[in-house]
């Protein structure tokens, strides 16, 4: 079985001179003018994704990052280098809120990926010290259903020992691949030790060059 291989190739570096906070948008009609390329970072909530974000932008405090699980409601987006956009979205799945607003969040989640005309890639945040979750699984099964562009990136690297990881990497991409052809590029991450950012930043820089 062959898995899709990590982003070694990606080494052109990108420097972050910049990164503000922009604007939370209940819905994708009122996110900013789309005329940058856009990044969306999504996952499970609490696996780590407002981490990443700071840990990339190089920032602590881009981001809010909070303990309870569904912090993060609205569209919320970053401008870095004045060139591109980060887009922070609510996690799906466990979140304390009455399902009226988890049924609003999915709604207005599946309006901006697949009606957002400049969203160049979205990032599915998986939580790298467990074994596959049905819900992380389905949710890419959608996005394949709606022709959305995504990649993987496994968080929490640092948190569990190797062995365990690749274990549960393997295991994933095992999953996908009962209903995948081709599956989507990966990348390992970890937002303590700052790995993964050059190979990520590097590869965004590479699709931005190619728009």
């Amino acid at each position: 079985m062959k898995y899709p291989v990590s982003s070694i190739q990606y080494l052109c570096r990108m420097v972050i001179k910049s990164a503000k906070y922009v604007i939370s948008s209940p819905d994708y009609e009122k996110c900013p003018k789309p005329d940058r390329p856009e990044y969306a970072f999504i996952g499970r909530s609490n696996v780590g994704k407002s981490s990443l974000i700071n840990m990339l932008c190089n920032n602590d405090k881009l981001a809010k990052t909070s303990a309870s699980p569904g912090k993060t409601q609205l569209i919320n987006h970053f401008i870095i280098n004045n060139e591109w956009y980060i887009v922070d979205l609510p996690g799906y799945g466990f979140a304390k809120v009455s399902i009226r607003s988890r049924n609003r969040w999915e709604q207005m989640i599946e309006n901006y990926l697949r009606k957002r005309e400049n969203l160049t890639m979205v990032f599915v945040l998986i939580d790298s010290r467990h074994s596959p979750q049905k819900i992380d699984l389905e949710f890419l099964e959608q996005l394949k259903k709606w022709g959305v562009p995504c990649s993987i990136i496994f968080t929490k690297t640092d948190k569990e020992n190797q062995r365990m990881v690749s274990k549960n990497i393997n295991a994933f991409f095992a999953a996908m691949k009962k209903t995948w052809q081709f599956l989507p590029q990966y990348f390992s991450s970890s937002a303590v030790k700052k790995s993964g950012r050059d190979k990520i930043l590097g590869f965004i820089n590479e699709m931005n060059s190619a728009e």
